[in-house]
C-alpha cells in the first residue's frame, strides 16, 4: 500500500471520527515532532490540544451567530470610566458568568442614553467566550414572538427553545406595549425561568413604575419578586453617552470647518 493510500485512508478515517483538526495538522505536526524528538505521547497531546481549541472556537462562532447581540458592543469598546464606580467593580465578576451558574439575573436600569444596551450586550459577548448560551432581543420582540407562538397553540415549545439559552438579554423591557395579552405571556416567560436560567433586562422605568408593563398590581409585584429574588442590579446614573458623542462629533465638525477655512 503507498503511502499516498494510507494518508487518504487515515484522512477518512479521522473525518469518520469528525477531527477535523487532526485531518489539517497530523502531517505538519508529524514534521515538527520528528525535528523536535518529541514521543507518540507528546506528538498525541499536541494534535488532542490542537483538536480541543478548534472546538472551542467553532463553539464560540456557533453562540456568537445565535446571540443576536449587536456586534460593535463589545466589552473593547465600551468606555468604562463612564461607568458609575460600584458597576466598574462589578463588571469582572459579571463577565465571568458566575450568576448564570447561579441562575441569578442581573437588572440595569437607567434614563435614555445612559449606555445600558452597551453594557449587557459587552456581559453577553463575555459569556459567550466562556462557554455560556446568550440571546439578545429587544423586550418587544420577544413579546411578539411569545403572542405568535401562543395564537399557533406552540408556546411551550418556544419557552422550551428558549430555555436552551443560559441567558436572555431583554433590551427595554419598558417599550412593551400596554396589553394584557402582552402582559401575560412576558409574565410566562420570567416565571418560566425564574430559579432556573438567567434573565438580563434593560429598563427606563424604576420598579414603581412597571404596573405600566404588566398593568394589574399583583402580576407586577410577583413579577418583580422573581426578578430581584436573585438578582445584581446596575443603576446607570451620569450624563446621556448619547449626547456626549452627538456633542463630541459637532464639535469635531466645526473644527474641521474652521481649518477649511482658514487662510
Amino acid at each position: 500500500m503507498t503511502t499516498e493510500v494510507t494518508d487518504a485512508s487515515l484522512d477518512l478515517l479521522l473525518r469518520t471520527l469528525k477531527l477535523p483538526s487532526f485531518v489539517k495538522a497530523y502531517e505538519e505536526l508529524a514534521i515538527k515532532a520528528d525535528k523536535n524528538g518529541w514521543g507518540c505521547t507528546q506528538y498525541l497531546r499536541h494534535l488532542v490540544e490542537l483538536e480541543i481549541e478548534d472546538r472551542r472556537q467553532r463553539r464560540i462562532e456557533r453562540l456568537q451567530r445565535a446571540s443576536e447581540l449587536p456586534a460593535d458592543k463589545t466589552l473593547g469598546a465600551l468606555d468604562t470610566t463612564k461607568l458609575p464606580t460600584k458597576i466598574r467593580r462589578q463588571l469582572p465578576s459579571l463577565c465571568e458568568g458566575g450568576f448564570i451558574n447561579r441562575a441569578e439575573n442581573v437588572l440595569a436600569f437607567g434614563l435614555p442614553g445612559r449606555g445600558k444596551t452597551h453594557l449587557v450586550a459587552a456581559i453577553g459577548h463575555e459569556l459567550i467566550h466562556r462557554g455560556y448560551s446568550v440571546l439578545f432581543v429587544p423586550a418587544y420582540r420577544l413579546v411578539q414572538r411569545l403572542l405568535v407562538a401562543k395564537r399557533d397553540l406552540v408556546l411551550e415549545r418556544e419557552l422550551r427553545h428558549l430555555d436552551n439559552f443560559d441567558a436572555v438579554i431583554l433590551d427595554d423591557i419598558g417599550y412593551v406595549q400596554q396589553d394584557r395579552e402582552e402582559m401575560e405571556v412576558l409574565f410566562t416567560f420570567l416565571a418560566e425561568r425564574y430559579e432556573r436560567r438567567s434573565v438580563m433586562i434593560t429598563s427606563n422605568l424604576v420598579f414603581s413604575q412597571w404596573d405600566q408593563i404588566f398593568k394589574d398590581p399583583m402580576t407586577t409585584a410577583a413579577a418583580i419578586d422573581r426578578l430581584v429574588h436573585h438578582a445584581t442590579i446596575l443603576e446607570m446614573s451620569g450624563s446621556s453617552v448619547r449626547a456626549e458623542q452627538a456633542k463630541a462629533r459637532g464639535a469635531a465638525a466645526d473644527s474641521n470647518a474652521n481649518r477649511k477655512e482658514a487662510p
